[in-house]
């Protein structure tokens, strides 16, 4: 089976989400704590742990929810009681709503409609189209897989072309070549200027949809921005790095004499260094090895993987 590529229309407008001091509880339980972001044209991964407060926070940001504390608006404008950021906005909410007896088509089309779109016809063929679901548009969405029920609700938020788009876990129930289409299809969206924001609790789909992140940890935002410059902020861990060189021996003695080197191990396959400071490290390195006419061949940060920053931040 062969892959189509349907490119993402160009926005012709952008959209900026901002959220701020933003709080939601329930009686005593805090589910959002003080949250403050702004959110622009691209693709963002909103991370977290079951529980963290990702849905409540993507309801807050859909106007489905009023904040408890802090607001949160759309280009300046509120989302809570304000139908026409329905306009430039769209959703897919972890739960799904899809009625069984209807064909894909129906029920894009029948949002398309709600939408009062000129020509909702074309509109519902062409989001169908985006999530590779034409073949199937005419069979009733009951008799459909979880991951192709999934690309029908994408589908249903995309018809509308909003320039903002927030998905809860949009990855659930798809298969390999399923979730590769969508991550694909969430690239183009956000490099032709939608705002897109996605949540998952899997380190491996936010790492390859977006380098930037939104860490929630219980309710809290624990960190902003890409992903490795987060990791390389936080000077209370060690960075490790795997280096291979021309003499790992020599470089290994060399290295255990300067101050910004906490550990270094000998290995058949090199060193693995750990490092307290990331740019001390990096512009040291380069200066030990050629006074020693050693030559650097590999130099690999190890842990500045999104599933480090993540269990730093958590076990923080």
């Amino acid at each position: 089976m062969t892959m189509t590529n349907t490119a993402a229309p160009a926005a012709t407008t952008t959209s900026t989400l901002d959220l701020a001091g933003v709080s939601r509880w329930y009686g005593n339980v805090v589910a959002v704590n003080n949250v403050s972001m702004s959110l622009g044209p691209g693709v963002t991964g909103l991370l977290g742990p079951n529980g963290a407060g990702k849905t409540t926070l993507l309801h807050m940001m859909a106007g489905f929810l009023t904040p408890s504390r802090g607001a949160v608006t759309l280009d300046g404008r509120p989302t809570w009681r304000n139908p026409e950021v329905y306009r430039r906005l769209g959703l897919v909410s972890e739960r799904e709503a899809v009625h069984s007896f209807l064909t894909a088509y129906e029920f894009v089309l029948a949002t398309a409609k709600l939408h009062k779109l000129p020509d909702p016809q074309a509109a519902a063929r062409r989001a169908i189209d985006l999530v590779e679901m034409a073949d199937a548009q005419d069979r009733r969405i009951g008799t459909y897989s979880k991951g192709m029920r999934q690309r029908t609700r994408v589908a249903a938020a995309l018809v509308h072309d909003p320039q903002v788009l927030l998905l809860d876990e949009p990855f659930n129930g798809m298969d390999p070549r399923q979730r590769l289409h969508m991550m694909e299809l969430l690239h183009s969206l956000g490099d032709a200027g939608r705002t897109i924001l996605f949540s998952s609790h899997i380190l491996e789909e936010v790492e390859q949809v977006s380098g930037t992140v939104q860490v929630m940890v219980a309710g809290r935002l624990a960190a902003s921005g890409d992903f490795r410059t987060i990791r390389r902020l936080m000077t209370n861990r060690p960075h490790v790095f795997a280096i291979r060189s021309t003499d790992d021996r020599a470089l290994a003695v060399a290295l255990m004499a300067e101050t910004s080197v906490s550990g270094v191990e000998l290995g058949r396959d090199g060193l693995t260094v750990r490092a307290g400071d990331y740019g001390a490290f990096t512009r040291m390195l380069p200066k030990v090895a050629l006074a020693r006419g050693i030559r650097v061949q590999q130099l690999i940060p190890e842990d500045e993987s999104l599933e480090s920053v993540f269990s730093y931040l958590v076990e923080a």
